[in-house]
């Protein structure tokens, strides 16, 4: 099949879909404005970044089309200045989204950009390139949030975070849940008519759902974005590498998890480099999420993908569709040292990247290893242990830790998420030893809207019996807000009055310091 016979079958097999489920009720607006999802951009360099967008097209002509989509990037948010424009494919088997990657721009700037089609002009996004490789800058503010399920909260953390006015956000995972809404729905802040998900056009309306939220239409607007998953993109709990996730065979798990990792890229501001082949060879069984993101000599991300890779929790049983907990004294496969959350290729590429940021402690002040969860132990007053998040994979990470206390990059910070709670944690070189040296600095933070399906008073058990924690709290919604300078870090931990108002306030529960050289948090 050539390549023009190919687009022309693709496009007649994604005519179905492309029309999001949530938008049937209101096909006038959707027909008069396009870009109704917004605009996105996200992985600076300091020459570049992406620019994302994707069509919502409501005509069925329209739909089996692919659409040339202008764009256009400036100095001035009137676009007195343009600096760069062209055009870009809006492919339907891609679901009408446009990714355009950016070369050419002066490092260390603001820009502003736009999509057209038509006569309809999109929101003006505001983007920046990162700095130079040799630039130490003065400072850099990240923001960084996880876990906004529809149904449990209103996306007011997001208005909240647009005027904090972060240069780049880290969402590290569970934006948008799999879920139906609940037969229950006393309790929730709003509801939605989508099935559970676990088809390409399931998917696809889910982010489309997501993404008709004012308030995070504005976060992507703000500022560049760079996004990893965990595992509601696809289904609670999955462990890919085992082949399958709790619910149903195999074969139609991966048909699940294709269809799933594709919606993700189509709706993610993310390079091409993410895709196992170039399109229209694309095979959407693997996807490298995990990268690194150079903020000059002042910071070096490592985005992690803790999903793809892993070993099947010990001793979950095949059929369950979540991990739970076990006792170790039960769980013989809780110690297996093969076990690993990252996968063996991923720890390697990230032990290089901290020995290289440890040989150029001058040029890396700062070494984040951004991923999905609390990384530091909770010993339960119970004496069981969670398995889906690091205390699951013990032997992994003494890898990492063990990794850290050799190579000794100048300054170690460790984000997460997953939990739905605010952890504030010392990292020792045994993570079972509260004797043994602090060797890095945790922060884990809460989600944007999902509960924490737990009780302050048993997180406050699990403190008392963890004296690397600092601070644990599960009942606040909201996110974490990172300024980072060469000689400090400040970590404030921002929550919402009430996660059920859309014009809900946010205060500051905490502020956390590292010191340059000085492992560990201290509160202020």
């Amino acid at each position: 099949m050539n390549r023009r016979a190919f687009l022309q079958h693709a496009a007649c097999a994604a005519t179905a879909s492309t029309l999001p489920r949530w938008a049937w009720s209101n096909p006038p607006t959707l027909q008069s404005n396009p870009f109704a999802l917004g605009v996105a951009s996200g992985d600076p360099t300091p020459d570049g970044v992406v620019l994302w967008t994707r069509l919502v097209l409501a005509q069925p002509a329209q739909m089996l089309a692919t659409h040339t989509v202008r764009w256009e990037v400036a100095h001035d948010a009137r676009f007195a200045q343009i600096v760069q424009k062209g055009e870009a494919p809006a492919l339907p088997q891609l679901g009408h989204s446009v990714h355009v990657e950016l070369h050419g721009l002066q490092p260390a700037r603001w820009y502003h950009y736009r999509f057209m089609l038509g006569e309809a002009v999109s929101t003006v996004g505001r983007t920046r390139t990162a700095p130079s490789a040799g630039d130490l800058p003065d400072a850099l503010r990240i923001a960084f949030a996880s876990c906004q399920r529809w149904e449990h909260g209103h996306y007011a953390a997001w208005r909240h975070l647009v005027a904090d006015q972060p240069d780049l956000v880290l969402f590290l995972g569970d934006y948008i849940y799999e879920y139906a809404t609940p037969k229950n729905t006393s309790d929730l802040a709003r509801t939605h008519s989508l099935r559970l998900a676990t088809t390409l056009a399931d998917y696809r309306d889910r982010y489309a759902l997501h993404k008709s939220d004012p308030a995070l239409q504005a976060a992507h607007a703000a500022c560049p974005w760079s996004v990893t998953w965990d595992d509601h993109e696809v289904q609670n709990d999955y462990a890919a590498s085992a082949g399958h996730a709790g619910r149903g065979d195999a074969t139609s798990f991966l048909a699940q998890r294709g269809a799933a990792w594709q919606a993700f890229y189509e709706n993610m501001p993310l390079r091409a480099a993410s895709l196992s082949s170039p399109f229209p060879d694309t095979r959407w069984d693997a996807l490298q999420v995990y990268r690194r993101l150079r903020w000059g000599q002042l910071a070096h991300i490592h985005l992690l993908d803790s999903r793809q890779y892993r070993s099947w929790q010990a001793c979950r049983a095949p059929e369950s569709p979540s991990a739970g907990a076990v006792r170790s004294s039960n769980c013989a496969d809780l110690a297996d040292p093969m076990r690993s959350l990252l996968g063996t290729a991923q720890e390697q590429w990230l032990h290089t990247g901290l020995a290289t940021d440890a040989a150029t402690q001058d040029a890396t002040r700062w070494s984040v290893i951004a991923q999905q969860t609390l990384f530091s132990p909770r010993h339960y007053p119970s004496g069981t242990v969670t398995t889906d998040n690091w205390d699951g994979y013990p032997a992994a990470r003494a890898r990492l830790l063990q990794a850290v206390a050799k190579h000794k990059p100048r300054n170690t910070v460790l984000l997460g998420g997953d939990i739905h709670q605010n952890y504030v944690c010392r990292v020792h070189a045994n993570a079972d030893r509260p004797d043994s040296p602090v060797i890095a600095s945790e922060f884990c933070g809460t989600s944007i809207s999902s509960r924490s399906g737990t009780t302050q008073d048993k997180v406050d058990a699990v403190v008392r019996h963890n004296p690397h924690v600092l601070l644990a709290r599960c009942d606040l919604r909201g996110y974490g807000l990172a300024h980072i300078t060469p000689t400090q870090w400040t970590t404030t931990l921002r929550v919402l009055d009430d996660p059920l108002r859309a014009d809900s306030g946010a205060s500051t529960l905490a502020r956390f310091v590292v010191q340059d050289g000085r492992a560990g948090p201290v509160a202020t």
